[in-house]
């Protein structure tokens, strides 16, 4: 997967060699000497990931990256520390400030380009997400990237794979000031815990007995229920070949042995707040999914839901011969309501007509408000005798029970009356059974109303 690197350093020769490096791996490459330049690339969208120099006068590598991460405009960008600095505490300060990773000079080539490409599909599926959470805000729902972005990382629930008693009772030790830790030293246990539990992050050491961890490691991101889940390694400092293997094939971070435990707890820390971020963009998206076919009153679907699954289903029913039948529901005299009560108490009685018909509907029927009182209700594989009788149990639990107003603190009286119409085998499209539907309604009210017609014969 190719990408655009923004390298972040002040001297030339550095920015060169790296660019030279990523160019022959098919990376497009950008270059900036100083932080300002790098925070502006980077706000303007032109890069998909960061190598970012510590090392560099005025604003250093830290202070970028802290800016980079603390804004929602640009939080979602990986970046990747380069540094000759080689300490534990310089790792935890560029953790601390947010960077993905550490990577110390000289580079190891092979570590460079496996991280790299590894953050890089990691952000491409945030990058998906970020575009479709984005349309939420045409709903009213504010806004979804600062919310993300205000994420810390804390309390969450944790999965620690190791079989060695007094490493796991170190690291449990230090993640348990923070979070909930589950400690597992049999992988298939392991495996089966991660399914059914509700865990946010695996730990996994890649040496345990008489076993592969970065096979485990892999039958977890494969398991579509926890595929999301962030999974990290625990290796020996001689095995890093399968440690580049593992973020080949997805693993999202990884700490040699001896760990340091402020540095495990800054990872893991990073990594929950990518997944958080991820996870509260893919909530946005699917409540913008819902509520662009959802009426807003109700909660029942709406009139451009009905539409497309009606055509779909009614496409689906045709070549088999499969029943399909509609109800077209209508409650009497609603404007009634409206003028004597209020139109806050016909919604309240629209509201509760909803959720009414809910109880008596199942789970493959679409039930859509169809515009202003009226409901449609679509029902697979429902002969015409079984409609009308779902139509009649509907009709009589709307009259039999009164419909409370809160603001009047009074109950009031509902009818509904009901049309029936049915698929026929010349049906040219859904209007017509949706015409017939509405014929069969109209001498419902004709007749006195509070009653249930079939289509004419």
């Amino acid at each position: 997967m190719s990408a655009r690197i923004l390298i972040v350093d002040d001297l030339f020769p550095n920015v060169k060699l790296l660019e030279t490096k990523l160019s022959l791996e098919y990376f497009d490459v950008l270059a900036a000497m100083n932080g300002p330049d790098a925070i502006s690339i980077c706000e303007k969208g032109l890069c998909d990931l960061v190598l970012l120099d510590v090392m560099m006068p005025g604003m250093d590598g830290f202070e970028v990256c802290r800016r980079l991460k603390s804004s929602p405009t640009t939080a979602h960008l990986p970046v990747v520390m380069v540094t000759a600095l080689d300490q534990p505490a310089d790792r935890l300060r560029g953790l601390d400030a947010g960077a993905d990773d550490f990577l110390t000079k000289p580079i190891d080539d092979t570590a460079l380009f496996a991280r790299v490409r590894n953050l890089v599909r990691l952000k491409a599926v945030t990058d998906e997400l970020r575009q479709r959470a984005l349309a939420s805000r045409e709903f009213g729902m504010g806004d979804p990237l600062a919310l993300a972005t205000a994420e810390d990382g804390q309390n969450a629930s944790i999965l620690l794979v190791e079989d060695r008693a007094s490493s796991a009772e170190r690291l449990s030790a230090a993640l348990s000031q923070h979070h909930r830790v589950t400690v597992v030293a049999d992988p298939h246990d392991a495996l089966v815990l991660a399914i059914e539990g509700d865990f946010e992050l695996a730990l996994v050491s890649l040496d345990l007995q008489g076993f592969d961890g970065l096979r485990l490691c892999s039958q977890i991101l494969s398991l579509d229920r926890i595929r999301n889940m962030p999974v990290m390694m625990i290796a020996e400092e001689n095995d890093r070949a399968r440690v580049i293997r593992g973020l080949e094939f997805g693993v999202h971070d990884y700490l040699l042995r001896p760990v340091d435990r402020n540095e495990l707890v800054a990872r893991v820390r990073t990594q929950l707040r990518r997944s958080r971020f991820s996870e509260t963009l893919r909530g946005a998206v699917q409540a913008s999914m819902e509520m662009a076919v959802t009426d807003g009153l109700t909660g029942l679907h709406n009139r451009r839901y009905l539409d497309s699954h009606l055509a779909v289903l009614f496409a689906d029913a045709a070549p088999r011969h499969r029943a399909v039948s509609m109800l077209m529901l209508d409650i009497d005299r609603f404007k009634t309501i409206n003028d004597t009560y209020g139109h806050d108490a016909g919604d309240e009685v629209l509201r509760s007509f909803a959720n009414r018909i809910r109880l008596h509907t199942r789970e493959i029927d679409i039930v859509a408000r169809y515009g202003g009182e009226e409901v449609v209700i679509i029902l697979p594989d429902a002969e015409p005798d079984a409609a009308h009788h779902i139509a009649e149990r509907i009709r009589e639990r709307i009259e039999a029970v009164p419909f409370l107003i809160q603001r009047e603190t009074r109950d009031i009286h509902v009818t509904v009356s009901i049309g029936v119409a049915c698929r026929h085998a010349d049906d040219s499209g859904p209007a017509d059974m949706l015409k017939r539907a509405d014929l069969a309604l109209y001498r419902a009210k004709s007749s006195g109303r509070n009653r249930v017609e079939a289509e004419a014969a």
